[in-house]
């Protein structure tokens, strides 16, 4: 299983439209978009859970492709620095 980030998502953008948008390519496992805490819209980003073969299609045919207007940004979640700037 891979995660895949997504950035530059509309602030309307909802679990529904974004699952349509990626189910193209595989079965999408989970979905997690990131919302704001007081309005309860999109803050433009989001994580996808795919195999894969199907998470690179996905990376393959959408990066850079414009959804609502905006380029998107998709990619293979990075790790996480750690306490020193520093991946592991």
């Amino acid at each position: 299983m891979k995660r895949i980030f997504v950035g530059n998502l509309p602030s309307d953008a909802t679990e529904a439209s974004v699952n349509a948008l990626f189910s193209e390519y595989g079965k999408v496992r989970s979905i997690e978009i990131i919302s704001d805490l007081f309005s309860g819209k999109c803050r433009g980003f989001g994580f996808i859970a795919m195999e894969g073969h199907e998470a690179r299609a996905a990376i393959a045919a959408l990066d850079g492709n414009l959804y609502c207007g905006k380029p998107l940004k998709v990619k293979f979640e990075e790790p996480a620095a750690g306490k020193n700037g520093r991946r592991h």
